[in-house]
């Protein structure tokens, strides 16, 4: 493994902790060259409560590319109205150790004007 993904799982493994602290459902990200995935999940049970990613087909119309920050919109868009459908509205973001800027900014920030609170 590379260094630089070794010190980002590194960073990821303290968020969550902080996260799993507060007991609270985790907005996790995983962030790749040509897509972008975002998913739910209560770590007390371990399970996924919901997700959306620019491999779905309502975002892959959307969109003309997966891998730039107005596809991560979407996505925020979508993550945002798939955990008002199972009844979430407060959420503790988990950026996957990568920085808070571009695709990962622009996903959070959507996912906020569309009702996620964290």
């Amino acid at each position: 493994m590379h260094q630089r993904k070794i010190a980002r799982l590194r960073r990821a493994r303290k968020t969550r902790e902080q996260i799993k602290r507060k007991n609270i459902v985790r907005l996790s990200v995983f962030r790749s060259p040509r897509h972008i995935y975002a998913q739910l999940i209560n770590d007390e049970t371990g399970r996924v409560l919901a997700n959306a990613s620019t491999l779905d087909p309502e975002v892959r119309t959307a969109v003309k590319s997966g891998g730039n920050i107005e596809a991560a919109s979407v996505v925020g868009k979508a993550i945002a109205g798939n955990a008002k459908a199972a009844g979430i509205t407060r959420v503790g973001f988990d950026r996957s150790g990568f920085k808070y800027h571009g695709r990962v900014k622009a996903l959070a920030e959507a996912a906020r004007e569309h009702g996620l609170e964290f």
